[in-house]
């Protein structure tokens, strides 16, 4: 009977702990704003779809084979998560950027995902970025990662090397990327028109250049703002692709 149990054990408790790191870290999945009783919902039922199409695996010897088995299972699916993860905090940092050159930074809203306060253009880009994210279906390429994850790397094969750490640099680096090319088109501009401005300033120092920079500013930065927006979902579908690929990436360096 107790063999019985720890066999069963062994088969379940990797896809759980694999799947509820995911969870625990993944865009949409693990919003804070969807309820943990539905998330523990979401965990039993992939968990159950999963245990009996993967191979059966022998359980572990004793305590500390256990043990290794969790953490080890755990931290894979909190590095699928996290990959992806880095796109939305990619996007926040654009809208951090884009805030302080729209004169925006003071302006805060409760933001739903982080249950915190945030400036306005960094909850919108963080909203828009969760509209993508569903309309592309990344939230189906995040449930064929989890599935596919066990052939990259099957059940309790984590072993931590110095080639992921070089990956989590690449992914992270990634974020800042993301955050600069979407950015840009009003960085740029906000930066031409201070330029602009201060030449004016020199010229004729009648002119009330910091009361004439500030709608000019706004007004440039939100029409270039509606103009790119329809740009986001090619260049996120790219950073998607490449969060994914960098996960799988990572998968097979670990074991």
């Amino acid at each position: 009977m107790e063999r019985s149990i720890l066999g069963w054990l062994a088969q379940v408790a990797p896809v759980a702990l694999r799947v509820g790191g995911l969870l625990t870290l993944s865009p949409f999945f693990g919003d804070r704003a969807i309820p943990n009783l539905l998330k523990a919902g979401i965990l039993v039922a992939l968990t159950a779809l999963l245990v009996p199409v993967l191979p059966a695996r022998p359980a572990p010897a004793g305590p500390v084979d256990w043990a290794q088995m969790a953490i080890g299972e755990l931290l894979v699916g909190l590095l699928m998560g996290l990959s992806l993860q880095a796109v939305f905090e990619g996007m926040q940092f654009a809208g951090q950027i884009s805030g302080i050159q729209l004169g925006l930074s003071l302006a805060s809203l409760f933001d739903p995902q982080s249950n915190a306060d945030s400036t306005a253009l960094t909850v919108f880009y963080n909203l828009i970025t969760l509209l993508i994210f569903l309309q592309l279906n990344v939230h189906h390429w995040v449930l064929r990662m989890v599935s596919r994850s066990f052939e990259y790397l099957p059940a309790g094969g984590m072993v931590a090397t110095q080639l992921v750490s070089r990956q989590l640099v690449h992914v992270v680096g990634a974020l800042f990327v993301l955050g600069i090319q979407v950015a840009a088109p009003v960085l740029l501009a906000t930066m031409m028109i201070d330029l602009v401005l201060g030449f004016l300033s020199k010229a004729s120092p009648q002119l009330p250049a910091l009361l004439l920079g500030i709608p000019v500013k706004n007004l440039t930065g939100y029409a270039l703002l509606i103009g790119a927006v329809s740009l986001w979902p090619g260049i996120l579908e790219r950073h998607f692709a490449f969060a994914i690929g960098a996960a799988e990436r990572m998968l097979r360096l670990v074991h």
